[in-house]
C-alpha cells in the first residue's frame, strides 16, 4: 500500500539513468516565444501576466533589488510550469522533492544575505539585536535570530514540498477510492467523483499559488537586504 501510494514521488529512470534533468528542463519548451513582428493573442496573454507579477512585486524594491527582476520572473514560470505539468495523468512532479526545493531556496536566500551584509552590513547586523534588549537577554536573542535566519531558506522548500505533496496525496487516495466504490456504491462513488473534480481545480490554483508565494518570499528576503 505504503509502495503504491508514494511511488507517483519516485524519481523516474530510463536504462538506469535518472530522467529529472530531462524533466526539469521540459517546462520550458511550453512558453511561447514571439517569431513574428505581431503577437498571438497566447502570447499576449502571457506577457501581461508576466508584466502584472513583475509589477507587484518589484514596486517596493530599490533599483538594486530591480535587478533581480528576470530571475524571479524566471523562477515563478519554472516552479508554476513544474507544479501544473504535474497534475497531469502519469507525470512526475520535481517539487515534491525537498532536494530540488532546497536546490533552489539555499542558493536564492544565500545570495540575498551576502547582499545585504555587502551593501548594508550594519543594519543586517542589527537584525541580530534589537535596540533596547536587556542585557542578560542579549546571547539569548543573537542565537535566536541566528536560528530564525538560518530556517528561512528550510521553511522556504518545506513549504513548497509539504503543499503540493499533501494535494498529489489527497487527489491519489480519492480517486483511488472512488474507483474502488464504482462496483460497490455507486451513488457514493459519483459523490466522492465530484470531490475529485472540485479538489483538481483547487490544485490547479494551489500550483500557481505557491509558486507565487515561493517567489514573493525570496523578494520579501531580498527587499530587507537591499
Amino acid at each position: 500500500m505504503n509502495e503504491n501510494l508514494f511511488s507517483s514521488f519516485m524519481t523516474p529512470s530510463l536504462i538506469g539513468i535518472p530522467m529529472i534533468t530531462m524533466i526539469i528542463l521540459f517546462p520550458t519548451i511550453l512558453f511561447p516565444t514571439p517569431n513574428r513582428l505581431i503577437n498571438n493573442r497566447l502570447i499576449s496573454l502571457q506577457q501581461w501576466l508576466m508584466n502584472l507579477v513583475l509589477k507587484q512585486m518589484m514596486t517596493m524594491h530599490t533599483p538594486k533589488g530591480r535587478t533581480w527582476s528576470l530571475m524571479l520572473m524566471t523562477l515563478i514560470m519554472f516552479i508554476a510550469s513544474t507544479n501544473l505539468l504535474g497534475l497531469l495523468p502519469h507525470s512526475f512532479t520535481p517539487t515534491t522533492q525537498l532536494s530540488m526545493n532546497l536546490g533552489m531556496a539555499i542558493p536564492l536566500w544565500f545570495a540575498t544575505v551576502v547582499l545585504g551584509f555587502r551593501h548594508k552590513a550594519k543594519k543586517s547586523l542589527a537584525h541580530f539585536l534589537p535596540q533596547g534588549t536587556p542585557i542578560p537577554l542579549i546571547p539569548m536573542l543573537i542565537i535566536i535570530e541566528t536560528i530564525s535566519l538560518f530556517i528561512q531558506p528550510v521553511a522556504l522548500a518545506v513549504r513548497l514540498t509539504a503543499n503540493i505533496t499533501a494535494g498529489h496525496l489527497l487527489i491519489h487516495l480519492i480517486s483511488a477510492a472512488t474507483l474502488t466504490l464504482m462496483s460497490i456504491n455507486f451513488p457514493t462513488a459519483t459523490i466522492l467523483f465530484t470531490i475529485l473534480i472540485l479538489l483538481t481545480i483547487l490544485e490547479l490554483a494551489v500550483a500557481v499559488i505557491q509558486a507565487y508565494v515561493f517567489t514573493l518570499l525570496v523578494s520579501l528576503y531580498l527587499h530587507d537586504n537591499t
